[in-house]
């Protein structure tokens, strides 16, 4: 399924927008996001930027049969699977969010989190992460604290722009978490 590219003009009028949540009560996980990137705002799917690694990770952990599109990001429920953010404002680079708003996002994703009570949390990205929930020392994995009374994974963010994680790398930390939620399957 490819889509068409979003020109710069809609590029620009994303900043600001948001991404509707793909969640549902009673998930396996509900992976958490910092916050969406322009192109995703514009396209209306999530992980969306071309280089994004998001979705051959999920298929790479065995999380989904094939590798979705982000057009087809609605598929994740029928898996158990659903994606959420931090901060719904969508901005060129995660970097121009501040400390308070990805402070008060996790105060929003409680509320989620009570609402639809998914087996597990997995957090994108260990250093919004350890910003959001004042956890400085957090290391990926699971964490000792549960948010919302849901259990926490931290695990990296599949951007393409981080280069600490390749490929191979990613989809053996996601299917870690994958052997946990299907109870070692």
């Amino acid at each position: 399924m490819s889509a068409r590219r979003p020109s710069p003009a809609a590029l620009q009028a994303a900043a600001g927008g948001s991404v509707e949540d793909v969640i549902a009560p009673g998930l396996d996980v509900l992976f958490c996001g910092i916050n969406p990137s322009l192109y995703s705002a514009a396209v209306g799917h999530h992980f969306a930027r071309p280089g994004n690694r998001f979705w051959p990770t999920l298929h790479r952990a065995g999380f989904t049969p094939r590798q979705l599109a982000p057009a087809e990001q609605g598929e994740l429920l029928k898996f158990g699977c659903g994606i959420t953010n931090f901060v719904e404002r969508a901005t060129a680079s995660a970097a121009e969010l501040s400390d308070e708003e990805l402070r008060q996002g996790a105060a929003r994703l409680e509320g989620r989190l009570a609402r639809y009570r998914p087996a597990v949390l997995a957090v994108l990205g260990i250093g919004a992460y350890r910003t959001a929930l004042g956890e400085p020392k957090a290391a990926l994995g699971p964490q000792p604290r549960t948010l919302g009374g849901v259990p926490v994974w931290v695990l990296p963010n599949p951007s393409g722009l981080n280069a600490h994680y390749q490929r191979d790398d990613l989809a053996r930390l996601f299917a870690e978490l994958r052997r946990e939620v299907s109870g070692g399957r």
